[in-house]
């Protein structure tokens, strides 16, 4: 990269178009590492260290290494402004309209318990017994087969069924994914 002699403003496009040239692409690639492949915010960089290393043009040293070396060292400074600024302000959000509040007053909870309810009548006694011995009663495999008077095999066997079983019954009534 070399200064040429040209009329100030066109010397001035030229310029900055030619450390586009040089060095916008290599500089990108290098910022995004660093944004964490934040492609806007990466681009910001560039064009705000391009336009530096513009301003301070006349006191640059124009061999490609030191200026490259310049380059990366303005962005990783502008990058690393950024996250100050980022971690120090919240994020802006817009308040929410009143009427468009969610207030928490249980409804969902007891809807799905219907639902989970209604898919489990629709098992069969066996694996509803099973499901309501180990999970709803909070019971062990072994537990679960000594009060069901079947061994824990059985069990661990009816308990895999019944919650694909289970499983499907939600899925059709869109609970379950």
């Amino acid at each position: 990269m070399r200064q040429d002699s040209y009329d100030e403003p066109d010397r001035d496009d030229h310029l900055i178009r030619e450390l586009y040239q040089e060095f916008g692409g290599p500089l990108l690639r290098q910022v995004r590492k660093t944004t964490g492949n934040d492609l806007q915010w990466a681009e910001d960089v560039v064009q705000e260290t391009l336009v530096r290393a513009w301003r301070n043009s006349a006191k640059l040293t124009w061999e490609p290494g030191l200026l490259w070396a310049w380059l990366l060292t303005v962005a990783r400074r502008i990058v690393i402004d950024g996250r100050r600024r980022r971690g120090v302000r919240p994020r802006e959000v817009e308040a929410p309209e009143e009427d468009t509040i969610a207030v928490p007053d249980g409804s969902d909870r007891t809807l799905a318990a219907i639902v989970v309810a209604d898919a489990l009548r629709g098992l069969s006694a066996q694996h509803r017994e099973v499901i309501e011995e180990t999970y709803l009663r909070d019971r062990t495999v072994s537990e679960a087969a000594e009060i069901l008077g079947i061994p824990p095999g059985t069990v661990k066997s009816r308990l895999f069924y019944a919650l694909r079983a289970l499983r499907s019954a939600l899925k059709e009534r869109g609970v379950a994914s």
